[in-house]
């Protein structure tokens, strides 16, 4: 009787291994990231109104390359048709871009507060947009791979200022 069962755990076993194979979500980190900032881009969309330029703060945008950062920022130029550029908010007061009377960006300042990769090809980032200090919101999406491609499962904003 218990030679019975051990074809059937086997084949058990193994279905259930082949259920958890996929894509490794760092393999494609580019692609990822750029479909989670377009996510928050979407949000909030008066947030964009007359942008001259969206920021990106990849610091922590841990496991991207410099030429992924290039290619995500190249992304966002094609699609928005505006200056990008990979800065924190200290550099854009640096380089004249944070007004600090009026407290406001001509543009949009993207950034990711946290990553986290979790089981069946999902990704969860929690991020913000800002343009001023009466104008940013928090945005939590979560990425997921399907038929062969990464898309936004869900994106939400989380807080508004």
């Amino acid at each position: 009787m218990k030679f019975r069962f051990i074809p059937i755990l086997f084949i058990l076993t193994t279905l259930l291994t082949a259920c958890n194979i996929g894509e490794n979500p760092k393999d494609h980190l580019e692609e990822i990231y750029t479909i989670a900032l377009d996510s928050i881009m979407q949000k909030d969309k008066e947030l964009n109104s007359d942008m001259e330029f969206i920021a990106f703060d990849m610091s922590n945008f841990d496991g991207v390359n410099e030429e992924q950062k290039k290619a995500i920022l190249n992304y966002f130029k094609d699609k928005y048709k505006v200056e990008v550029m990979n800065a924190t908010m200290d550099e854009l007061e640096e380089q004249g871009y944070y007004n600090s009377d009026t407290q406001a960006l001509e543009g949009v300042h993207l950034r990711i507060e946290k990553v986290d990769f979790k089981l069946n090809n999902n990704v969860l980032f929690e991020g913000s947009k800002f343009k001023s200090g009466k104008g940013a919101i928090g945005v939590e999406s979560t990425v997921y791979y399907k038929n062969g491609e990464w898309k936004i499962k869900e994106s939400k904003e989380t807080w508004v200022s």
